[in-house]
């Protein structure tokens, strides 16, 4: 207890206060654009920690972290391009709403389920910390393995009725991501002889060129009929039916997140995925996900939050990374004197609580900053089509340049514009393709090092109780909405058969 009251004191001191609230502003500032994710913010203010304090520069690196997670929905609401991997969720009824005349109201309540996800997540973090980061320890390669899996057959079973597309789009985005050299042969595997591909293709550049060039462009073949129409702003905050709907996912969705969070590699984009696919397959309204269902927008914004503090755990009480941006932390710690690890918590237990209580603050903080954002950003809504989606497409490119400082990026980027734009008129979801990319390079390599464990044998995906409860869970993934439909179906049958009989 006085561990605690000493971190609340040295937390609530004014220039960590002050700390905390910049490095939320510009957390939610660089999370909205596209592909300056909270990695690349916390690696570019490295140079400014190093004359703080420790216990300062790991406040300000945390609150840009989860200041971006904030902000990061904010551009997949309002332009259906997500700023970061983790967002990607936010655009499939987040945008919808938007486009309903109701992005104020989404921002709102995204807002507030970052900020309830967030809470709970540091809760999380208090009780949990030390059993969590041993839980993390049971996850071997097969287990790696089986949770990517599952994220990918939660995603594409959100395609019903068009499961087979999104199929293929996986397989697209599983293709893309072996582009490269493969790390355990080191055979150069889909460069077409151009060595800037050897390194692979950066999943960043594939998000911003299949959402944002692929919307822009998509947007530009039917500009005459958007000219018709008017633009509403809609209300500023939420009804009291919106939160009706979205208190329960929020409070469900937000433990999902941390604890995947926990999970080293695992990361916002898992959480989010996981939390959207679990909230369709438990609503009473499934048809009405993709369509601006508001609970489709509060569920992954509570679970990616989350995720931003659950991934603090294997941080700071194994040194591991739980993902890019706390490997970047974890340099900028070891610089700074810090030795993340089981004897953190022993050795120097005012830094471990000022940062806990920091969080705390810092969601307090955030949700002021992001709903007094709200008035300002639904105005880009206003913005004449001719005006604003230049300004996209700059953004793009200043974003993807600044990911490797190559304008063999444009070119890549424009591929995947083009392929963003093809699947949209064919009417393939996006969502489980650039998933794939993400996961996908880790998903192969814990595959082939499970089997490489076992000998070639299968029964590695079975050797565990956490394995055994992944595979069912990716059963049940693919097969309950599928049984559903079939269920509905002969529901609506039987009503039509009853309707005939009566006439």
């Amino acid at each position: 207890m006085e561990a605690f009251t000493e971190g609340l004191l040295t937390a609530l001191q004014p220039m960590n206060i002050l700390w905390i609230i910049l490095g939320g502003f510009l957390g939610t500032i660089v999370g909205m654009l596209p592909g300056l994710g909270p990695a690349t913010a916390v690696a570019v203010l490295i140079p400014v920690t190093f004359g703080m304090n420790p216990v300062s520069a790991l406040i300000l690196m945390a609150a840009i972290y989860y200041g971006a997670m904030y902000g990061g929905s904010r551009s997949s609401i309002l332009l259906n391009t997500p700023g970061d991997g983790s967002a990607i969720a936010a655009t499939f009824d987040g945008y919808p709403m938007a486009k309903k005349g109701q992005a104020g109201q989404a921002m709102a309540i995204s807002a507030v389920a970052s900020f309830i996800g967030g809470i709970m997540a540091v809760f999380g973090f208090i009780l949990l910390a030390k059993p969590l980061a041993n839980f993390a320890l049971k996850f071997g390669p097969a287990e790696y393995f089986l949770l990517m899996l599952l994220t990918l057959s939660a995603i594409v079973s959100l395609s019903l009725g068009k499961m087979v597309k999104g199929f293929i789009a996986m397989l697209i985005g599983l293709l893309i991501s072996t582009v490269g050299i493969d790390t355990q042969s080191g055979v150069y595997r889909f460069t077409l002889d151009i060595p800037h591909l050897s390194e692979g293709i950066e999943f960043l550049i594939v998000i911003i060129g299949v959402y944002a060039i692929g919307e822009v462009l998509y947007n530009f073949l039917t500009i005459d009929k958007q000219k018709k129409e008017k633009k509403k702003i809609g209300k500023l905050w939420f009804t009291k039916e919106q939160w009706k709907r979205s208190k329960w996912p929020i409070l469900r969705q937000g433990p999902i997140g941390f604890i995947v969070g926990v999970l080293p590699g695992a990361g916002g984009s898992i959480a989010s995925m996981i939390s959207y696919s679990t909230e369709k397959q438990l609503s009473k309204k499934p048809k009405e996900f993709g369509e601006g269902a508001v609970e489709g927008l509060a569920a992954p914004e509570s679970s990616n939050n989350a995720a931003s503090v659950g991934a603090m755990i294997p941080l700071l009480t194994m040194g591991i990374p739980g993902s890019g941006t706390t490997a970047v932390m974890l340099g900028a710690l070891i610089m700074l004197g810090i030795r993340p690890g089981p004897m953190l918590f022993e050795n120097d237990p005012g830094l471990v609580w000022t940062f806990i209580n920091s969080m705390f603050i810092g969601n307090i903080a955030l949700i002021v900053i992001n709903i007094a954002l709200v008035g300002l950003l639904v105005k880009i809504l206003d913005t004449p089509p001719k005006v604003l989606y230049p300004i996209i497409l700059l953004l793009a490119f200043i974003g993807t340049y600044t990911l490797g400082y190559s304008t063999i990026d444009f070119y890549i980027l424009l591929i995947f514009g083009l392929l963003g734009l093809v699947l949209k008129l064919m009417d393939f979801p996006l969502a489980p393709m650039v998933l794939a990319v993400i996961v996908g390079a880790d998903m192969e390599q814990n595959f082939r090092m499970a089997m490489l464990s076992s000998n070639g044998s299968l029964g590695v995906f079975f050797g565990s109780l956490v394995s055994i409860g992944l595979v069912i869970l990716i059963i049940l993934s693919l097969g309950y909405p599928l049984l559903m439909n079939a269920m509905q179906k002969r529901r609506m049958r039987k009503d039509e058969e009853n309707i005939e009989d009566a006439m």
